[in-house]
């Protein structure tokens, strides 16, 4: 079973792609993850992107499609993948549809947790001092809430109309979310 799971920086998206990855025996294809992983590991596509993120900016396409399509055509994980952010715009959902189809592949469930800012503002700070993770920064942060609105419409849109698709209140507690998720799931 293939999963997308998007909404806002902070809406728990890895929370819960952490969840389903134990309770489905899946894979969570975050594209946060593997973007710090590149910086990490100090490699020419990292360098790229820490400029993007310290900028509050959304990485590049090219490079975001790059490393996605690479996992997708994993044969160990086709069928059981998560995509715990991805796609954040159009042009990653139609080019996430062609290699799905190239696959021999689909999206089983897409959920969008949809957040306030003033919500994501409160996790954020929170994660910030929990997790120390970089990129945590407020203003950091409020410019890619605003991007990511921006961006991500017409993935909303585009997503919205199909059966398959779940809105779900990602303000709510970790416990009602994964409930919510679960009963969809039918887990």
């Amino acid at each position: 079973m293939n999963i997308i799971l998007f909404g806002p920086p902070g809406a728990g998206k890895g929370t819960q792609a952490k969840n389903l990855e134990k309770k489905l025996n899946n894979f969570q294809i975050s594209t946060g993850d593997m973007l710090r992983d590149e910086i990490k590991n100090e490699t020419e596509i990292g360098k790229k992107i820490i400029n993007y993120m310290n900028d509050g900016k959304f990485v590049d396409d090219e490079i975001v499609n790059k490393l996605m399509k690479k996992a997708i055509f994993d044969n160990q994980k086709k069928g059981k993948f998560i995509f715990d952010g991805y796609p954040r715009t159009l042009e990653q959902a139609k080019n996430l549809d062609l290699w799905l189809i190239e696959s021999n592949q689909k999206i089983d469930f897409i959920f969008f947790l949809n957040v306030n800012k003033n919500i994501i503002i409160q996790r954020i700070e929170k994660r910030k001092i929990i997790e120390k993770r970089s990129d945590d920064d407020l203003n950091t942060i409020l410019k890619r809430y605003d991007t990511y609105m921006l961006t991500t419409k017409p993935v909303l849109e585009y997503y919205s109309t199909k059966p398959n698709f779940n809105e779900i209140d990602g303000g709510l507690k970790i416990a009602e979310i994964t409930s919510k998720i679960n009963n969809i799931l039918g887990v």
